[in-house]
């Protein structure tokens, strides 16, 4: 019976660890816990769609970068999804920056980057950097009139780099003050769709000859593309037409697969995002496969506390408690009596005496023996105490009165 309420115990916990794995579950699936734009999200501010979509045709290798090394992948047949970024952190950036993503287009990667819709300049939410990979925590202090960190000595413009700066066309608005995307065209040659609802109120502006425009509003580019060696990059003021809502509305696999190119490899950013995976023992574990280790190790725990916990042998009654104090026999009790009771000069006398009570019982012996026992007795009585030998006369009584013949 007292393995009853542990057995309860244990069915609870593990009901109320399956309601909490599953309410997480639950939670993440709907993907609101991500930021808009995360390919992890499955609502209609994600991009699972595209991502899952991608992942279904042959051939083609579709990942993640939790990376938060501000580093990007080898180059070749690689395409790198930097969506939903901000203008903001695009207008000027780092040496570092600058050299990592040239160095990935010269080797034949193509860089997409999708800027997240605004209806305006001040609609400003996402704190991340193109290629920075930690979200900031806190923003940095304000200093009104401060002179230029030294980030900004060493910024560069992508402006004066590659030769692409932004501005802001209006969106108009419904009666109830909604804004409605505007409409878009193609200028190009390649077979894409006439027109696309564009929902952001940025355009390129200042472009280089070297960039192609691919669609353009009232002829202010929306989304262009240039090449760099072997590489090519892209640049779209809007992320709406990747995300889940326009996947299942309005999608165009079309400009899907001229976004996508002919790489054979694509990688979503997501640590832009926030979404970073930090190096801990549960990354190690799954990096070198040890799930299966830490199975076992669990398993030989839950037998240990099965075992401690379970016995296969009936229980033992307890044993009834006794008021018997462990000793010595019977034998070493009457030794320790009669050295506590009698004098060793009297040891032999008593015996004697004792030993001539059992004569009524005992006919064997003859008088003749018994007395000179007693000859005996009284000669080593006579003699002083420091003479005495009771064991030699002990002995010599014994060998008189020893059944059988007898020589004086």
């Amino acid at each position: 019976m007292k393995r009853f309420p542990l057995l309860i115990l244990l069915v609870c916990a593990a009901c109320f660890a399956f309601g909490l794995f599953h309410l997480f579950q639950l939670r993440f699936e709907a993907g609101d816990v991500y930021p808009a734009y995360s390919s992890l999200r499955a609502d209609p501010l994600g991009t699972m769609a595209l991502c899952e979509s991608l992942e279904q045709i042959p051939g083609l290798s579709v990942s993640r970068d939790f990376s938060e090394a501000d580093l990007l992948p080898d180059g070749k047949n690689t395409t790198y999804l930097h969506l939903a970024a901000r203008e903001a952190d695009w207008r000027t950036l780092s040496m570092d920056e600058v050299v990592e993503i040239e160095r990935f287009m010269a080797r034949g990667g193509r860089l997409v980057v999708t800027f997240f819709p605004q209806t305006s300049s001040f609609s400003r939410g996402l704190p991340s950097g193109p290629l920075t990979k930690k979200p900031k925590s806190s923003p940095p202090p304000v200093k009104p009139k401060a002179p230029k960190l030294a980030r900004d000595k060493d910024s560069i413009s992508i402006s004066e780099r590659w030769g692409v700066d932004f501005a802001w066309i209006k969106l108009d608005t419904d009666e109830s003050k909604t804004y409605q995307p505007a409409q878009v065209e193609n200028q190009s040659k390649l077979p894409l769709p006439e027109t696309l609802a564009w929902h952001s109120a940025l355009v390129l502006t200042n472009l280089d000859p070297a960039w192609e425009t691919i669609y353009d509003r009232n002829s202010r580019p929306v989304l262009a593309e240039r090449k760099f060696g072997l590489g090519t990059m892209v640049m779209a003021t809007d992320s709406f037409f990747v995300s889940n809502e326009a996947m299942r509305n309005s999608r165009h696999a079309d400009l899907i697969a001229w976004l996508i190119g002919p790489s054979r490899s694509v990688v979503f950013d997501e640590a832009h995002l926030g979404v970073v995976e930090t190096t801990g023992v549960s990354t190690l574990m799954r990096k070198y496969r040890l799930e299966w280790v830490a199975a076992t190790l669990l398993l030989v725990a839950a037998l240990f506390i099965w075992k401690n916990s379970v016995s296969f042998l009936p229980p033992r009654l307890d044993a009834p408690e006794s008021d018997a104090v462990m000793g010595r026999d019977a034998a070493a009790g009457f030794v320790n009596l009669l050295r506590r009771n009698i004098p060793p000069r009297k040891i032999l006398d008593v015996c004697f005496d004792e030993w001539t009570k059992t004569l009524l019982h005992d006919k064997a012996h003859v008088i003749a023996r018994v007395d000179q026992a007693q000859a005996l007795i009284e000669s080593n009585r006579a003699l002083p105490a420091i003479q005495r030998d009771p064991v030699a006369t002990y002995q010599k009584i014994c060998a008189i009165l020893k059944p059988g013949p007898h020589v004086s």
